[in-house]
């Protein structure tokens, strides 16, 4: 696909923030989670993105250009990508001055890889997302299969290794009054931020026995859409290679950018295209995008 292309159908001149996803392997099974509520969607897939498909998708020129590439999609774990640490050391090739970074439920790799992504990931602004739902007894009953030593292990080593490491926690009912006590193990072991959040899921996809804190008062917020993608300028890569104008439009390989156009065209009817209203509708200084945050706190200095 031709960048010019791309660009005209984004309707701005550059695109700045790329978002990737390089693989669609993942060893949990969050209950949440696209794998887990998409029949659609099969297990098996084993997709892992290659330098040379993003390449092809974008060009030298664009990557040169970027600000920013990330890591995290809607099915895989990139610390699962079998090209992961590859494309991270391309991009910083490329383009020296880029922030690169990634999420991660933590509980896959070596401490050879952890080293190496740290090694890579070596700039002030970069960083890795380690999603950590509580404390030992706690972060499994979301993170299903993430064995919690496994993923104390492998921040440790990031962290130890030079890397700036964000501690990442879903809140529910469950693990609430944890929250004090999260931040004080992240603070400790040396994690630069400790963010919390509610997953918006829960208004779309309740599950049995999982419920969000008792202290969170969802806020459903209709308005006009306000279009992360746009805003940020950026464009997500799936790990099947199809180009999406974001994550949420890239579900079920779902509406790639060549639909983009006459998804804008939507937003000006009483009917704007779901996954756009459900994720970018706002109201006054709020959207159902920055809703979900509860707490973004910098715990440890650079």
């Amino acid at each position: 696909m031709a960048l010019p292309v791309i660009t005209q159908m984004l309707t701005y001149p550059n695109i700045k923030i790329l978002h990737i996803e390089p693989t669609d392997v993942c060893q949990a099974a969050c209950p949440q989670c696209g794998r887990e509520l998409e029949s659609s969607f099969n297990k098996q897939s084993r997709n892992h993105l290659s330098v040379d498909t993003i390449n092809n998708l974008l060009g030298i020129n664009t990557i040169k250009c970027l600000d920013k590439m990330f890591m995290c999609g809607n099915y895989g774990d990139p610390a699962a990508g079998k090209h992961t640490l590859s494309i991270f050391k391309y991009f910083r090739q490329i383009n020296p001055n880029i922030t690169l970074g990634m999420n991660t439920n933590g509980g896959i790799g070596t401490n050879k890889w952890w080293t190496s992504l740290a090694k890579i990931l070596n700039q002030t602004k970069d960083y890795v997302v380690f999603s950590i739902d509580g404390l030992e007894d706690t972060n499994h009953l979301y993170r299903k299969n993430v064995n919690w030593n496994k993923v104390i292990n492998n921040a440790t080593t990031f962290i130890n290794a030079g890397g700036n490491a964000h501690w990442e926690m879903l809140v529910f009912e469950h693990n609430q009054h944890q929250i004090d006590k999260a931040k004080e193990m992240a603070t400790n072991l040396g994690f630069k931020f400790f963010n919390n959040k509610v997953s918006q899921r829960f208004r779309y996809f309740p599950i049995e026995n999982l419920n969000p804190p008792k202290f969170y008062k969802d806020q459903n917020i209709e308005g006009d859409i306000s279009c992360v993608a746009i805003q940020e300028q950026s464009l997500y890569i799936s790990a099947t290679g199809k180009i999406h104008p974001c994550c949420w439009l890239g579900y079920q390989n779902g509406y790639t950018i060549e639909h983009f156009e006459s998804i804008q065209k939507s937003w000006a009817t009483k009917n704007p295209q779901i996954v756009c209203k459900q994720s970018c509708s706002t109201n006054n200084t709020k959207s159902n995008f920055n809703n979900q945050w509860t707490a973004r706190i910098q715990i440890n200095s650079y």
